[in-house]
């Protein structure tokens, strides 16, 4: 690996250029002729190995130069790898156990070497499938209080958060596809978009032709672009979590920047409503009523469990420059503190409301869909699940100044789910 010159791994060169590197050696074992290697990526980025030997197992992720869900046409620049390594080492920091543990960087080859997780699932196949996991709410719930808190102003020093957000500055190209396919192509008749035609085609007409929506989703773009509160993973979805019924893992952070606190809640709560969604296309094998209560569960724990591990954030960590304890505590005012703590709780509500609800809309009219709808064979009962998600998707975008708790949300969830509501 001391060749400057970039070239992709293969399941046959992988182990000749990587059999000497001491991380691989510890883990599998000196003879690459005892490495079983398979090339498992099916995301739309990067080459993603899995390889093994008698000894133990590691992955292999190395980005591509280009798109891979579309192909060398949409070029990208090898860089990521980078900030997803870094986005992994500060993540392991401030919630640890919760990521893969990174066993080796090579930035040049744009390639990181970390831990095995097995025998782990990813989360959105295992909602597919039906698994209630018992922890998967409160874990993402700590997670993204502890990784969003004490990566802020709230937190970091003000030298240290400054030096970070320069570094994930350079993320600009990842950052422009999230703001073109998640704010902006849904909303016209952008060259890469796709839907379940011809059944969605009147609601898809009538969400571009609808001004209140289409400036809901240039505000969260706006957020997006011009909030830089805290790292965020940039990525937060049910495809990027790994777990067992015991563990749950935070995977593929290479979208990470600094932006929105709401950013990443908004988006992972959008994949829990997106697959109570698209239940009804699942139940072949009976009834998913269990599944779909136990999803809106899922959603009130994490937020619960997130509102609290920052309210305690807030209380126990809170040294960075922002609602200095000199302002309040230490004034004998900790009834301030608590008012703007509840100030910026509230502000996160309603902005991952904004989130979710754009980017429930971009996984049914944009490029890259989920697997949740995908999966549904038949067109027309995927078309009816879509279109309830997109109408909710809607309503909590707009009207998220209005709607007071996760009650109110599920509730119309429900409502929306059984007709109740149009």
């Amino acid at each position: 690996m001391e060749a400057a010159s970039y070239e992709a791994l293969t399941v046959d060169t992988l182990g000749p250029r990587l059999c000497r590197l001491p991380a691989m050696q510890e883990r599998l074992g000196a003879d690459p002729s005892g490495w079983r290697i398979r090339e498992v990526g099916d995301g739309n980025l990067n080459l993603v190995f899995i390889v093994e030997s008698e000894a133990g197992s590691v992955v292999v992720k190395q980005a591509l130069p280009y798109v891979r869900l579309v192909g060398e046409s949409w070029p990208l620049p090898l860089k990521r790898s980078f900030f997803e390594y870094h986005a992994l080492t500060r993540q392991a920091a401030r919630d640890p156990g919760r990521v893969p543990a990174v066993l080796h960087f090579d930035e040049a080859q744009a390639l990181v070497v970390m831990e095995f997780l097995s025998p782990h699932v990813i989360l959105r196949r295992a909602l597919i499938d039906g698994r209630e996991l018992p922890h998967i709410g409160h874990d993402l719930g700590l997670f993204m209080a502890r990784t969003l808190f004490r990566g802020s102003d709230l937190s970091m020093s003000a030298a240290g958060r400054k030096a970070d957000l320069a570094l994930f500055a350079g993320n600009v190209e990842l950052c422009d596809i999230t703001e073109n396919l998640v704010f902006s192509d849904p909303y016209f008749e952008a060259e890469l978009n796709a839907h379940t035609t011809p059944q969605l085609d009147p609601l898809v007409a009538e969400l571009r032709a609808d001004r209140d929506m289409k400036v809901t989703a240039q505000r969260m773009k706006h957020l997006f672009a011009a909030k830089a509160e805290t790292l965020v993973h940039g990525d937060l979805h049910t495809g990027s979590i790994m777990v067992t019924d015991d563990d749950t893992r935070v995977i593929d952070p290479e979208f990470a920047f600094y932006g929105p606190m709401a950013f990443d809640v908004g988006m992972l709560f959008s994949n829990f409503w997106m697959s109570y969604f698209s239940q009804a296309g699942h139940e072949h094998g009976g009834s998913r009523d269990s599944m779909r209560a136990y999803l809106l569960g899922v959603l009130d724990t994490c937020w619960t469990t997130f509102r609290n591990e920052f309210a305690h954030l807030w209380r126990t960590e809170r040294t960075g420059m922002l609602y200095q304890k000199s302002l309040f505590e230490d004034r004998g005012d900790a009834l301030g503190a608590e008012q703007a703590l509840d100030h910026v709780l509230h502000e996160l509500w309603v902005d991952l409301l904004g989130f979710a609800g754009v980017e429930i809309h971009r996984r049914i009219l944009g490029l890259a869909h989920n697997a949740d709808f995908e999966t549904i064979e038949d067109r027309g009962r995927r078309a009816a699940c879509e279109a309830r998600a997109l109408k909710f998707g809607r309503h909590i975008a707009v009207n998220r100044a209005q709607i007071h708790g996760m009650d109110e949300v599920n509730a119309l969830a429900r409502r929306i789910e059984t007709g109740v509501v149009a």
